[in-house]
């Protein structure tokens, strides 16, 4: 028998409670329909949700996002503190203040693509002010950050039987990132004019490397002086160090792919006299005892330099793509940038700088001319075919 239905009587009139037992063999019942036809309906798609495999515990689904949030969160602790940290932010700031207090069977698809919308409008209830929005907009960035940590909890739930399906995947109002923005490259000569313009020997180093190797600001901090192979001018990049909320964290390269680097031959004398009088363990870029930080505001050296050399605004990351563009002036080809980079594969680079390889296509018909003009008179042949010399 796959259940049974009993009435009982309320104050508010005859009500119809429903017996079944669940897939793992313990009874439970739900209570309270109006009518029979209502709790036979019950029943029925409780005795089809067993047998498909698809049953779904009611009392499973009570538990609440608040609840189910902080277990999601320390099962990501393992991950770098620079991933981490905005998805603690976006539950804090974001998720929480929306959803803590909603049982996850009671998530529904249109409420969360309600939340989409005013987050993407800067509506949405923030932790931050008790609850008020502040009224600016998110960036797509921010608002796929904070969907993807309520659908991440919400796996969760689905994987441990409290809910059927995932109301956070497949929103149809998800934003979208907009394009990268048109990058500045320096040429040589600016480079070096930037590097003039800072007075201290070991950040003007440190950009010059940054421009030349391709390194991210995180694994040019992190080197070691037994990093770097001053006989064949190599740099081992092993362990980038970032810098989040003040505190320097050591950890892995990005993608997880430690690589090794060349550096230019000018680079060998300034490297050197950085590593003069230091330990293998020590540090080639470093305040003293301390790691070198980051420039971040309007009255940093790094601006100033920036300011004093006549270049636009620019930050230390975007030296890395001037790496890339002077690897392909330089004849590099995509698999020897990729390397150069880190990137996890040579279809990344060529989709992160295609405009850099737009000129290859003209050298590679050019190319192609110079070879058929050499090989036969291509004229001679257009004209026995019928076609005139333009």
């Amino acid at each position: 028998m796959a259940g049974s239905i009993k009435p009982y009587e309320t104050a508010a009139g005859r009500r119809y409670r429903v017996r079944y037992r669940k897939p793992d063999k313990q009874q439970t019942d739900k209570r309270g329909f109006k009518t029979k036809r209502d709790a036979e309906l019950f029943l029925a798609s409780v005795t089809v949700s067993k047998a498909s495999g698809l049953y779904v515990d009611p009392s499973k689904g009570k538990a609440t996002i608040g609840e189910l949030g902080p277990t999601w969160l320390e099962k990501k602790s393992g991950l770098k503190p620079s991933t981490i940290k905005p998805m603690q932010l976006a539950w804090r700031v974001y998720v929480e203040p929306r959803w803590g207090r909603v049982a996850a069977v009671d998530v529904k698809a249109s409420d969360v693509e309600a939340w989409i919308t005013q987050l993407s409008a800067g509506k949405a209830p923030a932790a931050r002010l008790g609850g008020r929005s502040n009224g600016r907009p998110l960036s797509a960035s921010s608002v796929l950050r904070a969907v993807g940590v309520l659908a991440g909890i919400l796996d969760d739930a689905k994987r441990d039987g409290r809910i059927h399906t995932n109301p956070a995947r497949g929103t149809e109002n998800l934003p979208k990132k907009s394009s990268a923005k048109a990058r500045r490259y320096l040429t040589d000569a600016e480079v070096m004019r930037l590097a003039a313009a800072i007075a201290d020997p070991m950040r003007s180093t440190l950009i010059v490397l940054l421009a030349y190797s391709g390194i991210r600001w995180s694994e040019a901090v992190g080197l070691r002086v037994r990093d770097l192979n001053m006989l064949r001018r190599r740099l081992h990049v092993r362990r980038p160090v970032v810098e989040i909320d003040g505190i320097f964290h050591e950890g892995e390269p990005k993608n997880w792919e430690r690589r090794t680097v060349a550096f230019p031959a000018f680079l060998d004398v300034a490297l050197s006299a950085l590593c003069a009088g230091k330990g293998p363990d020590d540090t080639v870029f470093s305040d003293g005892p301390n790691y070198i930080r980051q420039p971040h505001t309007s009255k940093s050296w790094f601006l100033t330099a920036l300011r004093v050399a006549g270049l636009e605004r620019m930050t230390p990351h975007d030296l890395r793509h001037t790496a890339a563009s002077l690897a392909v002036s330089s004849g590099a080809n995509v698999k020897v940038i990729q390397r150069m980079l880190g990137h996890k594969s040579a279809a990344m680079t060529l989709d992160t700088y295609a405009d850099l390889f737009d000129e290859d296509l003209d050298e590679v018909a050019t190319k192609l001319d110079a070879r058929a003009t050499a090989a036969a008179d291509v004229g001679k042949v257009w004209a026995e075919l019928g076609f005139r010399a333009s």
